[in-house]
């Protein structure tokens, strides 16, 4: 196979850094929308719990990189997320774009982030900024992370696997490179979902759960689906030791056997750009 030197697929290989191509990030962007993450050290204090133990990207806002320091990302990527809305608003469920690609690239993300809530009243509008950020990324080779979640008024079961495939290839359409959606609960629905989707996908770790092996035992499952990893954010930063945890769920990112498929092999021919 030949290799593929574009600046994305660096980009991708710089985020895929293991044999497996698989992922472990830990999104720390919900502090617009709910308030701080953390009240003690602060943000790099609990940014450098998490270096060294697994952990392959974090997602941040512009804001929040200016406090922290920026060795912490030599051995960890940074996913910046350019989408944001507070808890408080009118519709809690519309994300609106608060920065762009270009900036990003001169904070020196390896990748950005946007969400879309698919059955939000805002949906139109969130997919129109998908499309256009996967255009400015085209132009800049910049990877795209898709946080896709069926979230709105009409939606009465979020985890419906039909629901889930639609907003996974609904990325994949419009130009995503990874997306981030719901777990539907069945190792099996993973691998149909993996199997529809053409890019990686991973899947969200969702409400704080106190039972650690229920987290372990949920990671393990979507992996043995053929899931490219997990986006674990409050089931880590809010741990009593988050970077134990971290390193916990990293193991089993990286160690856990997928069931029947080609996933591993194909994840590893998009990454090196093949496909």
């Amino acid at each position: 196979m030949s290799v593929n030197y574009s600046a994305r697929s660096l980009r991708l290989r710089r985020l895929f850094r293991h044999r497996d191509q698989r992922l472990m990030v830990v999104p720390l962007d919900h502090s617009i929308a709910d308030g701080p993450l953390t009240a003690r050290g602060g943000l790099d204090a609990l940014v450098g719990q998490l270096v060294g133990n697994g952990v392959d990207a974090v997602v941040l806002h512009k804001g929040s990189l200016r406090h922290v320091r920026t060795d912490r990302f030599t051995g960890m990527s940074l996913i910046m997320h350019l989408s944001a809305s507070t808890a408080h608003a009118p519709d809690p469920d519309a994300k609106y774009l608060v920065t762009g690609v270009e900036e990003a690239l001169r904070q020196g993300a390896d990748a950005v982030s946007v969400h879309v809530n698919l059955g939000s009243r805002d949906e139109r509008q969130q997919i129109a900024d998908l499309g256009a950020v996967a255009d400015v990324c085209d132009r800049w080779n910049v990877p795209l992370l898709a946080m896709m979640y069926p979230r709105g008024p009409k939606i009465s079961n979020p985890r419906d696997p039909e629901l889930v495939v639609h907003t996974a290839t609904l990325a994949a359409d419009l130009g995503a490179d990874i997306v981030k959606t719901l777990y539907t609960g069945s190792s099996d629905e993973m691998a149909d979902i993996v199997e529809a989707c053409p890019i990686p996908v991973i899947v969200a770790g969702g409400v704080r759960v106190d039972a650690e092996d229920q987290v372990l035992d949920f990671v393990g499952d979507a992996i043995r689906g053929g899931a490219a990893g997990v986006a674990m954010g409050r089931n880590v930063f809010q741990a009593p030791d988050p970077g134990a945890m971290a390193r916990k769920i990293s193991q089993i990112v990286h160690s856990t056997s997928e069931g029947p498929g080609t996933h591993s092999a194909r994840r590893e021919a998009f990454v090196s750009g093949a496909l």
